[in-house]
């Protein structure tokens, strides 16, 4: 299986305020400012989130808004936030959100 991404000058500024305004999405892209690819798994046990099929849904609207490159390995799959796709994009929109969700106590 293959997902489909916006290219970089596909990516719209609705889209990654709407993939990034629900808080466990936000959660998510908060660990994989990180750096590198994780499997979902291992981020979804760093959020504490059991639910895998709701999670599911979430990669997807990450990944159709063009936050994270989600890519089938094996039994699971890898995601990897488009820093620098949305850097090019938005200079400087993903680090406001990121500190303002690192100030905001009500996030996850």
């Amino acid at each position: 299986m293959r997902y489909r991404h916006p290219d970089r000058d596909q990516i719209r500024i609705d889209g990654v305020l709407s993939a990034l305004g629900h808080p466990v999405r936000l959660a998510a892209v908060r660990v994989l400012d990180g750096g590198g690819e994780r499997n979902c798994g291992s981020v979804l046990a760093e959020l504490d989130i059991n639910a895998k099929s709701t999670m599911t849904h979430h990669w997807r609207v990450l990944r159709e808004g063009g936050v994270i490159f989600q890519e089938p390995s094996g039994r699971e799959n890898l995601v990897t936030l488009r820093r620098d796709d949305l850097d090019a994009r938005y200079p400087g929109l993903l680090d406001a959100i990121l500190a303002g969700a690192r100030t905001d106590t009500s996030a996850i």
